[in-house]
Order: C-alpha cells, then sequence, then structure tokens
C-alpha cells in the first residue's frame, strides 16, 4: 500500500510540478511586463522634462541642468553629472546635481573653503578636467557604449574618497549621442535605497540618454534658428539703415543729368555712393569699395560718408579732402579693412571735372571726336593709394588732383569692381573694355538709360552666375548738346 500511496503521490506532483513552473514563470513574465511599464512611463516623464525645457527656451547650461535633474528623478539615483569633450582630448563636467564623486581624489582641506558640501562637489566637477580615455566616463567615450558597475567598490576605476559622502557603491555611465552627433557623457551614481544598479537600470539610463541626446540636439537647431532670425533681423535693420544712408533723390543742379545705381551681393554691402551740391554750380560725386562685406564693412561706409559730406565743404581740392577724410577714419579702420574711393568735383561754369583717385577704379569719360562727331571713350586717373592703408605722411605724398575738360555732351561713369570684375559660366570678367563698348553705344542717350544699359549687359553676360560682388555705378552727363 505504501508504494501505491507513493506512485499515486509522485505522479500527483509530477502533474502539479508542471503547473507550479508555468505559474512561476508567469509571474516572471509579469514583473518583466510591469518593468516594461514602469520603464515606459519613466522614460515618458523624461521625455516631458525634456519638452518643458525646450518650450521654455533653456540656454544649453540651463538644459544640461535639467537633463541631470531629470535623470536623477527618474532613475532614482542620489546624484547625477552629465561630462562634455573640451575639444582639447578632455573632458569636464558641465551639470551637476546631488554629491556626485569627483573623478579624481579631492585635494587635501579643500572643503573648507567653501559653505557647502554640495556647492564644494559641483565646483570640483565644473572645474577639473580628465583625458577622454580616463576612467568609467572615458570607456564610455572611447568605445561609445555604456557601463554599468552593479559593484563599484570592485573596480579599479572608481576613485575611492576619504569621505564617506562620496563613496561609490554602483554607477551608471551612458553616451549621449544622435544619429552622427556626440554630445557627451551622462552618468548617475548610488541608488536612492541603496541596492546596486541593474541591468533594467541599464536599459532605463539608455533610454532616457537617448532623449537628452535629442534635447540637446533640438536646443542647439532652435538656438540656431533663433539666433538666424535675430542676424536676419539685424541684417534687414543694418540693409533699411544702409539704403537710408545713400541718396534716393539725385540733387537737381543745372546742366546735369545724373543717375545712380546700388545692388549690394549680400543683405548689407560695402559700396559707397554719393552726390551732393557744394553750391549752385559745383557738384561732388563719390564712389567708394570697402574691403569686406556685412556689417561692419555697412558701419564703415556709413561713417566714411558722413565724414566726406562734413570735410568736403572745408576743401576746393579733391585731393585735400581725401588726405582730411583718411586722418579722420584712422581710428575706425580696423587691423585689414581699407576703403577704394574716388571723389569728383563738376565746375560747371569753368567746364571742368577735377577729381582724386583712392586706389579705386579708373572712371570713364566719353567724349565726342570733334572731327568724326563719334564717341571716345578713355579711362583717365591720378595716382593715390586706398583710405587706411598707409599713414598720413605717406598717404598725402601720393594723392593728387586730376583735372580733365567737362563740357555739354561729355559722360562720366563711376563704377565699382563689382562692374568690370562680374565673372560669366566660364570665369571670364565683363573687364573695362566691355564697359567702355557699352559707354560708347549708349553715349547719345539719358543717364538713366545709359546704367540701364550697362547693368542689362553685365547681366547678360554674367548669365545665370549669382552676383559674387555688390555693385555700385553711377552715370553724370553734361547736357545741353546731344
Amino acid at each position: 500500500m505504501l508504494l501505491i500511496f507513493l506512485g499515486i503521490l509522485f505522479g500527483v506532483l509530477g502533474m502539479l510540478l508542471p503547473l507550479y513552473r508555468a505559474h512561476k514563470e508567469i509571474e516572471r513574465l509579469d514583473e518583466e511586463k510591469q518593468q516594461v511599464i514602469l520603464e515606459r512611463q519613466l522614460v515618458v516623464d523624461f521625455m516631458h522634462h525634456m519638452v518643458e525645457a525646450l518650450g521654455e527656451g533653456l540656454t544649453q547650461d540651463e538644459l544640461r541642468q535639467r537633463i541631470v535633474h531629470a535623470a536623477i528623478l527618474c532613475s532614482g539615483a542620489l546624484s547625477a553629472a552629465l561630462f562634455e569633450q573640451t575639444g582639447e582630448g578632455m573632458m569636464r563636467g558641465v551639470a551637476v546635481e546631488g554629491l556626485f564623486p569627483p573623478h579624481r581624489p579631492l585635494p587635501p582641506a579643500a572643503s573648507e573653503k567653501l559653505t557647502t558640501r554640495a556647492k564644494f562637489i559641483e565646483q570640483i566637477l565644473r572645474s577639473e578636467s580628465f583625458p577622454e580615455t580616463e576612467g568609467i566616463v572615458g570607456a564610455v567615450v572611447t568605445t561609445g557604449k555604456g557601463q554599468l558597475i552593479a559593484d563599484a567598490m570592485a573596480d579599479e576605476r572608481i576613485v575611492r574618497h576619504e569621505d564617506a559622502s562620496l563613496m561609490v557603491r554602483s554607477v551608471i555611465a551612458v553616451p549621449l549621442k544622435f544619429r552622427d552627433q556626440f554630445f557627451g557623457v551622462l552618468a548617475v551614481a548610488n541608488s536612492a535605497d541603496g541596492s546596486p544598479f541593474t541591468a533594467a537600470d541599464f536599459s532605463l539610463m539608455q533610454s532616457l540618454a537617448e532623449q537628452a541626446a535629442l534635447a540637446l540636439h533640438n536646443s542647439k537647431f532652435l538656438n540656431y534658428q533663433i539666433e538666424k532670425t535675430q542676424l536676419d533681423l539685424d541684417l534687414s535693420l543694418a540693409s533699411g539703415i544702409q539704403q537710408m544712408l545713400l541718396p534716393d533723390v539725385m540733387p537737381e543742379i543745372a546742366g546735369i543729368d545724373v543717375d545712380a545705381r546700388y545692388s549690394p551681393a549680400q543683405k548689407v554691402g560695402g559700396d559707397l555712393y554719393d552726390v551732393f551740391t557744394l553750391s549752385e554750380t559745383r557738384l561732388a560725386v563719390t564712389v567708394a569699395d570697402v574691403s569686406g562685406k556685412g556689417i561692419p564693412a555697412s558701419l564703415l561706409m556709413a561713417i566714411c560718408r558722413t565724414n566726406l559730406r562734413q570735410i568736403a565743404l572745408r576743401h576746393d581740392s579733391p585731393a585735400q579732402t581725401l588726405i582730411e577724410l583718411n586722418r579722420s577714419l584712422g581710428g575706425n579702420l580696423s587691423n585689414g579693412m581699407y576703403i577704394t574711393m574716388l571723389y569728383a568735383v563738376i565746375d560747371l561754369p569753368a567746364n571742368t571735372l577735377t577729381f582724386a583717385r583712392a586706389g579705386h577704379e579708373l572712371p570713364l569719360i566719353s567724349r565726342r571726336n570733334p572731327l568724326t562727331s563719334l564717341p571716345e571713350e578713355s579711362f583717365v586717373g591720378s595716382e593715390g593709394m586706398s583710405l587706411g592703408m598707409v599713414p598720413d605722411e605717406i598717404f598725402s605724398e601720393v594723392i593728387l588732383d586730376h583735372t580733365e575738360s567737362f563740357h555739354p555732351g561729355d559722360v562720366l561713369v563711376l563704377y565699382t569692381d563689382g562692374i568690370t570684375e562680374a565673372p560669366n559660366e566660364e570665369g571670364k570678367e565683363f573687364s573695362g573694355a566691355r564697359l567702355a563698348d557699352t559707354v560708347r553705344t549708349l553715349h547719345s542717350r539719358s543717364a538713366k538709360e545709359l546704367n540701364d544699359g550697362i547693368l542689362e549687359n553685365v547681366h547678360r553676360f554674367t548669365g545665370d552666375v549669382p552676383q559674387r560682388d555688390d555693385l555700385t555705378l553711377v552715370a553724370l552727363k553734361r547736357v545741353g548738346i546731344s
């Protein structure tokens, strides 16, 4: 009977054992399911923190601090830190919360200098740098993979601090990567309940790191967009101010037909032109080209125009005007910046054109030959160096006035190198010869029609090649004889 009973008992146990194992497996799967649900919720909470941070328009430093704060909340760690590369093969802490243990041993008695232990630890972490191959953080950088150290006391890479509050029992360090961008390493130390970090904790931190890297990427992109928008606004404002400085209406003086055009290669250019009266019978005209482009060139152009208008009233000589202008601009020209300029004065009763050339392109004069009645063009010039390029004494010695006759029917064309050096698809330049040919063909036209024709020929020559330099063109014609 005993044998029968035992046989029945073992038979029942044999039937119950698979059921027991199935029950345990169900419990394990249920625990894993709950863990996945918890991890998913923690990741969602972390994402929420990141979205809130981006929505608040935090700076990069503020976002990094928000990341370590959210990492502690979601992981249950006592402390967290974020490390970034310095660009010199070194790492440094850029955000910390809690008593995160410094990467290296603390200097003796250094903590006594600070009011709180947490403040001291934060200062140490933010100030110390270490090779990007050193320690747990270095292992993450080198391998590109996260590190789970369940028992930190048994790992030689972990620093043993004398301060018991800085003892590292368990640590997780994960890379912050988004696509091909590496933002740094996020590390947490010591769980709040004192237990070692687990594989589940490690998986959670990897998920959090992905969201943190995405937030850093988006923040960088948003900041870029904000900066670009601000820059576009600044450029639009500067462009508007620049257009206000350029004369939109030419002065009316009997005997002169004048037209000017200006087309910057960017929103803000470095070319300058101005036309203004010195008296009822004397007209001043200038064209200049500031080295460089953008806002600095635009500001220098504005200063140059303002000074020129003031100085021109004190001198009959264009050369003397440029000498004083060169002296006045000395303090406004940074290294490498200079201005080429041609400044001319038309005296109607004397039928003369007097100009001084500070390294600028030669002016083009077109006259009719009295024998053939056909227009003839010539580039005329005088010596001179660019404003701001040499000391006053050298500039004064080389700048000269040059006077030409300027009778009714004569045409003067001033321009910047954006006209003559405009390239076509083959890399050839429009050139002064093509400019002269165009002026010869259009000699009998008005100043406006002359400029229209020149620009039309330049655009036809360049085709689809983008404009690479500012274009400035001023045409003046003595009227009275066609």
